[in-house]
């Protein structure tokens, strides 16, 4: 017979390191509430926006979920590269997502999962590029209000188990509902 001691225990054990099965929600979090704190502008959101949709076509375009975590870093790299070469950001990105589609069709990755974030990415991306030539308020408003719509295309992904980890969908949620938010309440305010 099992007494409730252990039990209690157990739900304490976890309740206490909680946190430590949420570190993509907290990370997450934590990257928005910094984003925010050291100020929010469109281009910075259209930045996060645009390295989200590359890091989870990276992942469809090379059939391997982790690398969408690699491509946080990769799509970062791609912009801070891009820039100092002398071409826009956007378009740096550009030519990686042309590059992974690429690569995605010449190994015949899956063509739904390739498709899917092909068409995430320029629906995302564009608008998150438009929202650059806007006028400053509006392409804020404009930026975060997509980026809160890509808190939907993670909540699928991350409800399906599919294309990236469900970790990296569990942070772009916590970042992207928190950052997408505080970037359309300091356009209006």
């Amino acid at each position: 017979m099992t007494t409730a001691k252990p039990v209690a225990a157990t739900a304490e054990a976890r309740g206490r390191h909680a946190v430590l099965y949420r570190w993509p929600s907290a990370l997450g979090l934590a990257a928005a509430v910094l984003q925010l704190a050291t100020g929010v502008e469109r281009e910075s959101v259209a930045i996060v926006l645009c390295v989200a949709t590359l890091c989870y076509l990276g992942a469809a375009a090379l059939n391997r979920p982790w690398i969408a975590w690699a491509g946080v870093a990769g799509g970062s790299a791609v912009v801070v590269v891009s820039e100092l070469a002398g071409l826009v950001w956007w378009g740096g990105v550009g030519v990686a997502a042309l590059t992974l589609v690429v690569v995605g069709l010449v190994t015949r990755v899956a063509r739904p999962a390739l498709t899917a974030q092909t068409v995430a990415l320029l629906g995302y991306g564009c608008l998150a590029v438009a929202a650059l030539f806007l006028a400053p308020r509006l392409g804020l408003a404009l930026a975060g209000l997509v980026l809160v719509a890509h808190a939907a295309w993670d909540l699928l992904h991350y409800l399906r188990n599919e294309v990236v980890p469900k970790s990296l969908a569990e942070f772009c949620m916590l970042l992207d509902v928190p950052l997408g938010f505080g970037a359309v309440v300091a356009a209006v305010a």
